[in-house]
């Protein structure tokens, strides 16, 4: 695979103006090891263009960027991997047209569903809701710690969390069986991204 699959994923969207390439740069220079790119109602153009900065970006540092929802976007700009929803492109379909070497994250709540995605060929899994969070609307239901270690026993496959996530909270979804935590608030949000990057990654590192 083109890129590695770090503890701490830092999801940023591609409309999030001026600021959102500096938010991905602090956090990169804090060690932030996968940068996720999502696209929240921009066009297709906001989306390639913002993914091809963070790509050249996050380079030099050797960050794993992956593109939400979109394995074209993904494969255009050179990203290292695609992560996807519920609703877009079947796994096994994205995989047939991206490739061995492409990172594929699938998206579940349960044991069913999390072992079909891996039999279609998920590297890793995005869990949650973990915690409720006002970051996204329409959301399932928080599935919590429990939901988190079911799913995380049920694949042989990294599972992150993602849903609520902060610093606080990061041992106890590694206790759950997490590998690691997707954030979105808790950084971008943050009033010094780089700090808050910081401060995820050494509860990510501490031992249990």
């Amino acid at each position: 695979m083109t890129g590695s699959l770090g503890r701490l994923h830092v999801l940023t969207d591609a409309d999030g103006g001026p600021g959102a390439l500096a938010v991905v740069a602090a956090a990169v220079a804090a060690g932030a090891p996968v940068v996720q790119v999502r696209a929240k109602g921009c066009s297709d153009r906001v989306l390639h263009d913002f993914a091809h900065a963070v790509v050249q970006l996050c380079r030099p540092a050797r960050t794993t960027v992956l593109v939400n929802d979109r394995v074209d976007v993904a494969l255009a700009v050179g990203a290292d991997g695609t992560h996807l929803g519920a609703d877009d492109l079947p796994l096994a379909a994205a995989r047939r047209v991206a490739g061995p070497g492409h990172l594929l994250g699938g998206t579940a709540r349960d044991p069913q569903r999390a072992r079909q995605l891996v039999a279609e060929g998920a590297d890793y899994l995005g869990v949650g809701p973990a915690f409720a969070t006002t970051t996204k609307t329409g959301l399932p239901a928080p599935i919590g710690l429990a939901g988190i270690a079911a799913v995380a026993t049920a694949v042989p496959v990294p599972v992150i969390a993602i849903g609520g996530v902060t610093a606080a909270r990061v041992g106890q979804l590694l206790a759950a069986g997490a590998a690691g935590v997707a954030v979105v608030g808790a950084v971008t949000a943050a009033a010094d991204p780089g700090a808050a990057t910081a401060e995820l990654l050494r509860a990510l590192e501490e031992p249990r």
